[in-house]
This record gives structure tokens, sequence and C-alpha cells, in this order.
């Protein structure tokens, strides 16, 4: 039966919504879990929000005739876009140009470098409010930035990094390329119905 409670929108958590840590950092398993100290944020992002795209490509098997008989699927992506807004965070020039290529801060001038060298892995975490509250957290082992879009410096727009991060597949049978979750903050994650860590966060949550 249709539910509409079940419909929903999704809004960045307050404090932050796209985390980065390096390639080998312990992943999240829940939605609700405070991030340890090795995930940095990313800021802001656009208000085009974040776009996951996850479709795979089939080749179709025709029999004499011209009849379709069977399809297999020859590659699948999973890619995510978002414009990343705060361009003078040291965190969000190091994804875009790479951590070897920026450093300093402001207050002691900052350095970056453009060059040819292959962007790394790395681990990315997205969080997000859904309707009443609800939290979803997406978590990619192996995220590596593909694209950059043109950088425009104009008059009147905010200097953004639009970016595309494609999720490589991980070590497990599966190769999966990220996980999700979904729960109420208020939610355990413990079998015998003590509360999950992290639950304490609530400063943190809510919509921008």
């Amino acid at each position: 039966m249709a539910d509409a409670s079940n419909v929903t929108t999704a809004k960045p958590k307050v404090g932050g919504a796209i985390y980065t840590a390096p390639k080998g950092t312990e992943l999240p398993k829940d939605a609700i879990t405070k991030l340890p100290d090795a995930y940095k944020g990313l800021g802001y992002i656009s208000d085009d929000g974040l776009v996951n795209t996850n479709s795979g490509k089939a080749e179709t098997i025709k029999a004499w005739g011209g009849a379709v008989v069977n399809s297999t699927q020859t590659e699948k992506e999973d890619t995510f876009q978002y414009t990343l807004l705060e361009a003078t965070n040291v965190e969000v020039l190091k994804e875009v140009y790479g951590p070897d290529n920026v450093k300093g801060t402001l207050d002691t001038m900052i350095e970056i470098k453009a060059n040819a060298i292959e962007l790394q892995e790395h681990v990315l975490v997205f969080d997000m409010v859904l309707k009443d509250g609800n939290l979803k957290r997406i978590v990619i082992p192996n995220g590596k930035v593909s694209e950059i879009g043109d950088i425009t410096y104009a008059d009147g727009d905010a200097v953004g990094y639009e970016t595309t991060l494609s999720a490589m597949p991980d070590d497990t049978p599966e190769a999966n390329t990220h996980y999700e979750y979904m729960q109420n903050p208020k939610a355990t994650t413990d079998p015998e119905g003590a509360p999950a860590s992290g639950t304490e966060n609530k400063s943190t949550m809510g919509a921008k």
C-alpha cells in the first residue's frame, strides 16, 4: 500500500555535509555515530545539492530475425556530482588539487600547484537530514575526484569547484562502490537495545 510518510527530501546536516579521510580510515557503519577526527569537513556545497549517478550500460543480444533474447551489463559507473563553495578552505583545495599540491594557510599564505599528477583514492562521507529528522549517510570507501568543472571568477558569483567523484569498488566479494545508511537519530544499533554511540551528538543534526 502506498504511504506518503515514506516520501522525503534531503538537506545537509548542520556543521557540514561532506567529509574526507585518507584511504584505509575506519568506515562508519551507521548514520548516527560521530565521525572521528581523521575526517575533515569540506564545508558548504551549492544549492544544486548532491547528485548520484548509479546506472549500468547494457548490450542487447539479438537472435536471427532481430528478436532481443538477452542483455548483458557492459559497465556500471557510480559517480557523485556537487559544487564545493568554500574556495579558501585548505581541505577543499587539497580535495581539488591533491594534498601534496596545497601548502600553508591564509595567515601564512596558501600555495597551490596545478599539475597532471593523478589524484588518489580516499574515503568520503555524505551526511544529510531527511524528513522528520531522520538521518542518511553515504559512505564511499574508495572515492576519486575524476573531473573538476570550469572555475569562474566573477562579480556576484561565488567561486566554486564543480566536482565529479568516481566511487571505485572496495575489496569485498561484491565489489561495493558505496554504502548507504538511514535511521532515526534516536535509533539503536545494539541488538540489546542500548543507545548507539553518537546519539549524543544532537547539536549537529538539522537542516541548513
